[in-house]
């Protein structure tokens, strides 16, 4: 349980730094770089390395945190990436974070705590059978289909809620193809891994989640798509984590009352520190990486 939280958090983290530092190293691009000045730019910032570093970290301790622990205990922690990134934006970026914002990550915090702890989730099975996962993917490919159908058309914040609820979802399937994969990595080895499907399904949902959360953060605003990807993963991931591999969670009627409202608690929190955070994400000077042969374009 210890060695899953802290490869949780140590992804939640990392995500976080992924996020800031490439952040920071596009917006900080010449004004006019295009095309492939903006690629070997971009190659030679050491933000932006360091930015796919970090993604490349988050997505092995989030495997590893899979492997050794559950689904449901998993998914829910990533959501700590939030307040991770707000430390990152006072203490690295140096901004200025309103006292509500910091309210707001501690109120997270609890829930998040008060979750994992009253939900007890335990049990579960490492090979589901093929019944189960087409009955699941069906339901919830489904479900993303009809999104992003409905998400073709309408206001900017339905259209980014849709393609956000959809991008939401397939990243969840991504955590369980994920820990799938590593099942069958430990037990029989790389070359039986990479013959087996899920591997493939962790490229499929890669691509087609990043995808959906593009479209989600080009159709509307920010405030309404970031408490969606935050919070509709982890509730499927707890979903899927009973339906696909049987994982089970207390019998105590009080603490599923505490699980339940734990988890209401934290998709507000989620929603409070989107609000009070603040709106853009702008790096100190001494913050910003310059590549020497395009200073003069500043």
């Amino acid at each position: 349980m210890i060695l899953t939280v802290v490869f949780a958090l140590a992804a939640a983290f990392a995500n976080a730094t992924h996020l800031l530092t490439q952040h920071v190293a596009s917006a900080d691009l010449p004004k006019r770089a295009a095309g492939r000045r903006v690629v070997t730019y971009l190659f030679r910032s050491p933000l932006w390395l360091l930015g796919w570093a970090a993604a490349g970290a988050a997505f092995l301790f989030q495997a590893v945190a899979l492997h050794h622990g559950l689904l449901s205990i998993v998914q829910p922690l990533l959501v700590a990436e939030l307040v991770f990134t707000l430390v990152l934006r006072r203490y690295a970026l140096h901004q200025d974070i309103a006292p509500a914002a910091w309210s707001s990550a501690i109120f997270l915090c609890v829930a998040l705590a008060v979750f994992v702890t009253a939900a007890e989730p335990q049990g579960g099975s490492a090979t589901p059978d093929s019944a189960q996962w087409l009955s699941c993917l069906a339901t919830f490919g489904g479900i993303v289909a009809l999104c992003t159908l409905l998400a073709a058309r309408g206001s900017p914040m339905r259209r980014a809620a849709l393609y956000a609820t959809a991008a939401s979802i397939v990243f969840a399937f991504m955590a369980t193809f994920l820990k799938a994969a590593t099942q069958t990595l430990t037990s029989s080895g790389p070359g039986q891994m990479l013959t087996a499907w899920p591997v493939y399904g962790i490229v499929a949902c890669g691509i087609g989640g990043s995808i959906l959360q593009q479209a989600a953060l080009q159709s509307g605003p920010l405030s309404i798509s970031q408490p969606l990807f935050t919070s509709v993963d982890p509730a499927v991931a707890i979903v899927v984590s009973i339906w696909i591999f049987g994982e089970r969670y207390t019998n105590s009627p009080v603490k599923i009352i505490g699980g339940v409202a734990s988890f209401v608690a934290l998709v507000i929190g989620v929603i409070m520190m989107s609000r009070t955070a603040p709106a853009t994400i702008n790096a100190s000077p001494h913050f910003h990486e310059t590549p020497d042969d395009t200073s003069h374009e500043r």
